[in-house]
């Protein structure tokens, strides 16, 4: 609410980026070490690569409505309104637990069903279901976590999160190697080693949020449903989360295309999406960052610095996203290479990141203008926007005109295009709600 902005947002946005790509150089580490004890001639990397995309389609509805606790609880701290703060943090972890079980239920009796529609190829079949099943198995711990680390960032704090997910990181490699190493664990090994080392990180934020003195702090007694706290949670929340769900579901039909073209596309754009996914972190940091600094001025009502924290993000986005974006497209082959010997994997690995990674900035700047409209309230234009250019734009891409050019050179390229036409889309909106708020800020109480 006060003080430098850039030096502000740097202060949430760095813990952010650094816990989530430490969190993806783990699971990088996790691939090395699978494929150095892997007795199945790479299936088990595949296996697990395979699964990677359908997993965040169905996780990202829920993951995402967390962004809605972060949004209501961080609003209500800019209003003061602290009975409102523990109703809403109490709401939250109902949702989170709820929603947890809901998705293990799914996950395990679903797995071969959806693995099947994504045409994913039969020699990685049954081991991507023995690790899609075993996944969800953690995932109400998963869940638990991921409301209590938005929490904790609504007030500003995203350190402990990343302390919190750096250490059960290092337990997850450490438990990786002895199930792989010593236990001939395969695809097994990796999921039981995630879903304990989840559960490390669930006991050190349960730690932080009901035995640290903060405004967030709540009794044990208070975890349940408040009907006005999580209808506006969810009022946030569930278009945050169609959103991630709209980005997955198109990117569950572009890996599906890429099945077709065999087991090596399958593994390389595997582990092209393992490099992507850090630097999407490293990209969309500054949007989480943006995120509350808007709730929290918008509830403070002043629109002039929740615009200026918008501006800031753009330029820390930009900056961040265009260096590393373009060190991993220069050094694709060899990062590739750490996780296969096939030259063939490799070679669809740099396919994919030379043109998504040196991008990925783009889409941090769309990401900051959504992050933007959630924090002034208005969610729903994120996930229609999404709708529209994540989703229906990228069907239209890749069944009726990919066809006429069908290479995955041309496959990907939908990513950028998609990302520059939603960010023109949302502009407009974004200045119109800045003015809306600026009339109602001149208004008398």
């Amino acid at each position: 609410l006060s003080g430098p902005i850039f030096k502000g947002l740097l202060t949430i946005a760095i813990p952010i980026m650094v816990m989530n790509v430490v969190a993806s150089l783990f699971n990088m580490i996790d691939m090395t070490i699978l494929k150095a004890y892997d007795t199945s001639g790479g299936i088990a990397v595949g296996a697990v690569g395979v699964s990677g995309t359908l997993i965040s389609l169905i996780t990202n509805l829920l993951i995402g409505t967390s962004a809605g606790a972060n949004v209501i609880i961080a609003r209500y701290i800019g209003e003061g309104a602290r009975d409102r703060v523990h109703r809403a943090v109490g709401s939250a972890l109902a949702l989170s637990v709820a929603g947890g079980a809901l998705l293990l239920l799914v996950g395990v009796f679903g797995a071969r069903t959806f693995l099947t529609w994504m045409k994913c190829p039969d020699t990685l079949l049954d081991q991507a279901v023995l690790y899609f099943r075993l996944y969800f198995v953690g995932m109400p711990i998963l869940m638990l976590y991921t409301f209590i680390a938005s929490i904790l960032r609504s007030t500003g704090d995203s350190r402990s999160p990343m302390v919190f997910l750096t250490i059960a990181g290092a337990i997850k490699v450490v438990l990786t190697f002895v199930f792989a190493a010593f236990l001939n664990g395969g695809v097994a090994g990796v999921a039981w080693a995630t879903i304990l080392s989840w559960a490390v990180s669930a006991l050190l934020g349960i730690y932080a949020l009901f035995f640290h003195d903060s405004i967030v702090r709540i009794p044990f007694n208070k975890i349940r449903f408040y009907r006005e706290e999580l209808l506006s949670i969810l009022k946030v929340g569930i278009p945050a989360g169609l959103q991630s769900s709209l980005y997955s579901a198109a990117n569950v039909i572009i890996t599906t295309t890429v099945n077709t073209f065999g087991a090596a596309a399958t593994t390389g754009v595997s582990i092209a999406n393992i490099f992507d996914g850090i630097l999407y972190q490293i990209s969309t940091a500054p949007a989480l960052a943006v995120m509350p600094y808007v709730s929290q001025n918008v509830g403070n009502k002043n629109v002039t610095r929740a615009t200026r924290s918008i501006g800031c993000g753009i330029l820390i986005t930009l900056i961040l996203g265009g260096v590393f974006g373009a060190l991993s497209a220069i050094f694709s082959g060899p990062l590739s290479s750490i996780m296969s010997d096939d030259p063939v994997a490799i070679s669809f690995s740099q396919q994919k990141m030379v043109i998504i990674s040196s991008t990925y900035f783009i889409c941090g700047f769309n990401e900051i203008l959504g992050s933007a409209l959630r924090g002034m309230g208005r969610s729903n234009l994120a996930m229609v926007t999404a709708l529209i250019y994540m989703c229906v734009f990228r069907f239209f891409w890749v069944y009726c005109i990919f066809p006429f050019c069908p290479n995955l050179t041309f496959l990907y390229l939908v990513w950028p295009v998609s990302w520059v036409l939603s960010i023109f889309t949302l502009l407009p909106f974004l200045f119109s709600t800045v003015k809306k708020l600026r009339r109602a800020e001149l208004q008398p109480a």
